[in-house]
């Protein structure tokens, strides 16, 4: 990947600010098959029933039922250019039943206040840690970029004491089955929910942070067989329609962070 060099470059770059999903917004559908009256031709229901229960692959949780649930949509822009991560977070707060909007929980989420530093040449040798708190402006004001998991968990234990849920490096299906149970989860993917193409590395004090530049966060409200239901504080888009593989890698790529409350 080629180095940036100048800021007015990097700005629309960074964090959650550059990308607006284009897919096409979808309900699933209902794929579950009646027993036909041919079926029971010579056969006693007791035996139609019992073959077509045989005939079935055991399934997990998550694939019994589909959902999708309806998630208040809120728009980071034109306050919030990085803060993909807050107003995803507000969406999901609201929907739990918490009186708070994004520019609360931007004054509230930690910060990591270290400052960018970049070479004579513009490439960036040392910022903030993610992992800490929001690096850079949320505002856009300022190059800004991103905040990580645990931060998030933080913030959502103060307005839901206890019951933050950090699903960070659990499996898909995990996640998947905590939105059957009626609960949306805040999941880091990138700005077209593909696999991320530009990177930057930079030095934090002892360590090296190596991230992707096209982040970003939304709220996965719902899904079906082949695909999951987003609500996206970017493009301002309910309920978007994403194919589930293509999603996973992107989330896996971002290191499967995803946070929720029970």
């Amino acid at each position: 990947m080629k180095k940036i060099h100048f800021i007015a470059v990097l700005f629309p770059l960074l964090g959650c600010s550059h990308f607006e999903n284009t897919e096409k917004q979808s309900m699933p559908l209902n794929t579950n098959q009646p027993v036909t009256e041919k079926a029971f031709e010579n056969k006693t229901e007791h035996q139609v029933r019992s073959q077509t229960i045989m005939k079935r692959e055991p399934k997990k949780e998550h694939e019994l039922q589909k959902q999708l649930l309806n998630v208040p949509l809120i728009k980071q822009n034109p306050e919030l250019k990085y803060g993909c991560e807050v107003t995803s977070l507000t969406m999901m707060l609201q929907y739990a039943g918490v009186k708070v909007n994004k520019m609360e929980l931007y004054r509230k989420i930690k910060k990591d206040s270290d400052p960018l530093i970049r070479s004579k040449t513009g490439d960036i040798i040392k910022w903030g840690d993610p992992g800490v708190g929001f690096v850079g402006d949320m505002t856009g004001k300022n190059a800004g970029y991103a905040v990580f998991d645990k931060p998030m968990v933080d913030l959502i234990n103060i307005y839901l004491p206890g019951r933050a849920k950090n699903l960070t490096n659990r499996p898909f299906d995990e996640i998947l089955s905590h939105v059957s149970k009626g609960y949306p989860v805040v999941v880091w993917t990138t700005g077209d929910y593909r696999l991320p193409d530009r990177w930057e590395t930079w030095r934090h004090e002892k360590q090296t942070i190596k991230t992707p530049l096209d982040l970003h966060v939304v709220v996965l409200v719902g899904y079906d067989s082949k695909n999951v239901y987003l609500n996206d504080p970017l493009s301002g888009k309910k309920q978007v329609k994403v194919n589930k593989n293509r999603f996973i890698d992107s989330w896996k790529a971002l290191k499967q962070r995803a946070v929720s409350y029970q």
